[in-house]
């Protein structure tokens, strides 16, 4: 059974699961689906196409799937797609995709995202991010798993941030962040490989040392990308146990479009 506040303004359409709740003057529109169990705070509006995965905490006063702040927009059917067990904090505003893209801004699960997070129109959120207060992520913008942004940190339009990465506070990305990285300051600089959020999520000790023998060959030989890329290919070869970290190390310094923080 759902539990709705009498002032909320639920759209008939709108599609709830099973214990949904959802908080007094909440406003959810027509083309919403809703996960169960999912929390709606107080205050909340969730408009155009959105669908919200299952125990989810929305807080009060955030704004889900208005219209992206693009001139470009003309009304196009586009989405916000927000997975399960997502925790989402007050006043954050999640905007839908552009048709000149996927179309659809892309949230994954377990995500930790502070108050007034800004996650712009064709955004790709993986899971088990933290995304702290006042992060701004601008239109086109990946962000790995794992990763953390640091408060009041924006993140230029179409720049990739790796999978384990760390921003710190206030920090200005307007170069593609590589997995594994930890970077800050503005301008932006690496400062090392996230050796304690590696820690914290199980990485052993020899996939750490073999990832800053990487790390080395990246930043601290003085060699071409091109050239550092084919020697962190050949570490992995040599590091089965690493092989998956530097694969995707190397898929992510390839794919680059912006150029790498270096």
């Amino acid at each position: 059974m759902s539990l709705i506040h009498p002032t909320a303004i639920i759209d008939p359409q709108a599609q709830l699961g099973a214990g949904v709740c959802v908080g007094p003057y909440a406003v959810i529109g027509p083309t919403v689906a809703i996960g169960a169990r999912t929390r709606v705070g107080a205050h909340c509006v969730i408009e155009g196409h959105t669908s919200i995965g299952e125990d989810c905490a929305i807080f009060q006063f955030a704004s889900l799937g208005a219209v992206p702040q693009d001139k470009k927009y003309a009304g196009e059917p586009t989405r916000l797609r927000i997975g399960h067990r997502n925790t989402i904090r007050e006043f954050c505003t999640f905007n839908l995709g552009t048709a000149q893209d996927r179309g659809e801004t892309t949230v994954g699960d377990d995500n930790w995202i502070m108050a007034y997070v800004h996650i712009a129109h064709d955004c790709v959120v993986g899971n088990q991010t933290i995304l702290a207060n006042n992060a701004t992520l601008a239109g086109h913008v990946h962000v790995g798993d794992w990763a953390i942004v640091g408060g009041l940190t924006g993140v230029h339009q179409f720049t990739h941030v790796g999978a384990h990465a760390m921003a710190g506070f206030g920090s200005h990305i307007a170069q593609d962040v590589p997995p594994f990285m930890m970077v800050d300051g503005h301008p932006l600089a690496v400062h090392g490989l996230n050796v304690e959020g590696l820690r914290r999520r199980g990485f052993s000790a020899e996939r750490i040392a073999t990832l800053k023998q990487a790390y080395r060959v990246l930043y601290r030989e003085g060699l071409t990308l091109a050239a550092a890329i084919t020697q962190i290919d050949e570490l992995a070869e040599s590091h089965p146990d690493s092989e998956e970290d530097l694969v995707l190390l190397g898929g992510f310094l390839r794919r680059a479009q912006r150029g790498i923080v270096r």
